[in-house]
């Protein structure tokens, strides 16, 4: 029953987006204030109720398509283990009861959650996934607004550096992270009926969008300095890591696709953590030099 639950509501990306709420959280997080353990509770607990309902209900949304996707068709509803009415409820149930927490944690927090639904179970789903070539740039707006969300539950400034830092990071690991995947399962998106770059341009024009993308990705990374204070985590970490998953990236587009797509793809996967986190390493380094 657990591992049904964990499918509908796809419990990995969901840890995922708590990590990244976290990440924004302690990065807002006033050094100087006391910690409210409520206040933290419901913002999690909103993302997690929020982000599970969202993902659920995309899974209401494309059980159709899944059926027409090997990689997809053991998806519960695809399959037939769930009835789409059953998820629809859970989902939304899910969804108002992350949305209210959210708003209990601050205004802009429940606001930002309700633009993420709009954008990826409205726009996203029934416009530009199944229409747009494109489809994953205008997609990883709401894919990113996780970060956001936990920044704005301690502070207004949303557009302050280190918020924008996070955003960016979120926003542009989400294109290799995805085409890396078209590429791969590019006879799956095509029997769904998905206009993906693969599919559509081919794997060379793709694997150029993939690289330009990478690049954007890792050149944000090492821009880091810009937006957030950064001590030796960056020498040690964002430099090395970023070479890696460029070098991953030139052996994946050197094989044309075809070979070490799972090492580019972990790579990408384990950078955008470190990244997130390395302006909250920063912040509170102190705790532990005794400075």
């Amino acid at each position: 029953m657990f591992r049904l639950y964990a499918d509908l509501t796809k419990l990995g990306i969901v840890i995922f987006v708590l990590l990244s709420g976290l990440a924004g959280y302690a990065t807002s997080f006033a050094v100087e204030t006391s910690f409210n353990w409520f206040h933290f509770l419901k913002l999690m607990g909103g993302l997690y109720l929020l982000s599970s309902g969202s993902l659920a209900l995309n899974q209401v949304q494309e059980w159709k398509r899944d059926q027409q996707m090997p990689r997809t068709s053991k998806r519960p509803i695809a399959s037939g283990k769930i009835k789409p009415a059953a998820a629809g409820i859970l989902a939304l149930s899910f969804l108002v009861a992350g949305s209210e927490l959210l708003f209990e944690a601050s205004a802009l927090a429940g606001l930002l959650g309700l633009a993420t639904l709009v954008l990826y179970n409205g726009l996203y789903v029934y416009w530009w996934k199944p229409k747009w070539i494109f489809a994953a740039i205008p997609g990883a707006l709401p894919g990113a607004l996780p970060v956001t969300i936990g920044y704005v539950a301690n502070s207004s400034e949303i557009f302050s550096r280190d918020s924008v830092f996070l955003f960016l990071i979120l926003f542009c690991w989400q294109m290799p992270h995805f085409w890396v995947l078209a590429i791969k399962f590019k006879d799956d998106y095509d029997k769904g009926g998905f206009p993906v770059l693969p599919t559509a341009l081919g794997i060379d024009r793709a694997l150029y969008h993939l690289g330009l993308w990478t690049f954007l990705y890792v050149g944000v990374a090492c821009a880091a300095p810009i937006f957030i204070h950064a001590n030796w985590f960056y020498l040690a970490l964002v430099i090395p890591i970023g070479a890696k998953v460029l070098i991953e990236f030139y052996r994946f587009f050197k094989s044309q696709g075809r070979e070490r797509w799972l090492a580019f793809f972990m790579w990408v996967n384990v950078s955008v953590l470190v990244y997130l986190f390395i302006p909250v390493a920063d912040k509170w380094s102190f705790l532990f030099s005794g400075h």
